[in-house]
């Protein structure tokens, strides 16, 4: 019944008792859920779950990946500044997603100057050791890595750091898929790493106005299963609530302090997301009081940006769970890994990414 990976994980004969379970709830139609986390696509992919799942269930993966869902337009801000002779720093996932005409990479290898970090940490620290350069970070990412960087702002920072703002927030655009009804879902399984600093509370409001089931899972395969079987046993009892199987690591109220920087540094805003129009109240920016670490206002960037994506490439489709990535004629093809077309192959985080390194039984 399990998996040939999973027959070597130590909890194989729970794993089969979870699926055992996981089958007595058919709802005898097609069920849909999605995951909004690159890690949770890691997990079920690696270990050959979809293969496990009965046929009446699917498990499709959506805008869990910062990177991918970063827009060609910012991108396009960060090659333009690197261009102009700025230090950037970002990380490693970010170097080779493709903007209009090139990537960061691509900058690097025209001669800008471009540097791999870990964290706005390490940009500032940068800055201090480079005080002659304009330092500038393309700070990306959900709610997990925003706090740091607002912990570096209020550290007070060198004159010659600053921000290219891309952070975003997932519950908007987890709304937007329910309201556009296209991906046509019938729970989510929330992202572990995020609700660490928001909890649980943000994604009441959806399970309240669309009925819709969410579970927030840990990354194990048995959290995975989990999962599934929590929303699954919703379905059957006619719920629509948020649940933690992640208690080890989330509370209902999260990470308070981590909250508390995020909103002492940012306002929210609308934003487009790569693959998605404008999301309401989706992402992050600089209040007025840190607008001199701005990059945007400080070196008054503009670009002008074409389509996200490449022809033939459908990685708004797979970000947005109306097709797996395999579905894209690109895949494995055209795109790899070392020579990604679309930004769902460059991140360790994307689904394409991941399809192609992991070689998914489905």
């Amino acid at each position: 019944m399990v998996s040939a990976l999973l027959e070597k994980f130590r909890d194989r004969g729970l794993a089969t008792r979870i699926l055992r379970k996981i089958r007595e709830l058919s709802p005898n139609r097609k069920v849909r859920f999605m995951h909004v986390c690159g890690s949770h696509e890691l997990t079920i992919t690696k270990f050959g779950l979809r293969s496990l799942f009965p046929d009446w269930l699917e498990v499709i993966s959506g805008p869990g990946c910062p990177v991918c869902v970063t827009n060609v337009a910012e991108i396009d801000e960060a090659i333009e500044l690197a261009k102009q002779g700025h230090l950037i720093t970002t990380f490693g996932d970010m170097f080779q997603v493709p903007g209009t005409q090139t990537s960061l990479a691509g900058a690097k290898t025209d001669g800008a100057d471009v540097r791999i970090v870990y964290g706005a940490a390490d940009a500032v620290e940068t800055a201090r050791r480079n005080p002659e350069r304009e330092v500038i970070h393309a700070a990306v990412g959900f709610e997990t890595t925003a706090p740091t960087t607002a912990s570096e702002l209020l550290r007070e920072p060198p004159e010659n750091f600053s921000l290219l703002v891309c952070h975003r927030l997932i519950p908007p655009a987890m709304e937007f898929l329910l309201a556009s009804g296209d991906a046509a879902l019938d729970g989510f399984i929330c992202p572990g790493h995020v609700s660490t600093i928001i909890g649980s509370r943000p994604y009441e409001p959806l399970s309240k106005r669309y009925r819709v089931p969410q579970v927030i899972a840990g990354f194990e395969p048995i959290d995975v299963l989990l999962g599934v079987w929590m929303l699954l046993k919703q379905l059957r009892e006619g719920k629509g609530e948020v649940e933690i199987e992640y208690t080890r690591s989330v509370r209902s109220e999260g990470n308070v302090v981590a909250q508390e920087k995020m909103r002492e540094v940012f306002k929210i805003v609308d934003k487009r997301w790569r693959g998605f129009p404008v999301i309401p109240k989706s992402a992050l920016q600089l209040r007025h009081e840190f607008k001199e670490y701005d990059a945007r206002t400080k070196f008054d960037v503009h670009v002008e940006s074409m389509a996200d994506f490449a022809k033939g490439c459908r990685c708004g489709e797979v970000l947005r769970g109306l097709i797996h990535p395999c579905e894209c004629p690109l895949f494995n093809k055209a795109c790899t890994p070392e020579h990604p077309v679309g930004p769902c192959a460059v991140t360790t985080e994307g689904a394409c990414n991941i399809a192609m390194k992991h070689k998914p039984s489905s």
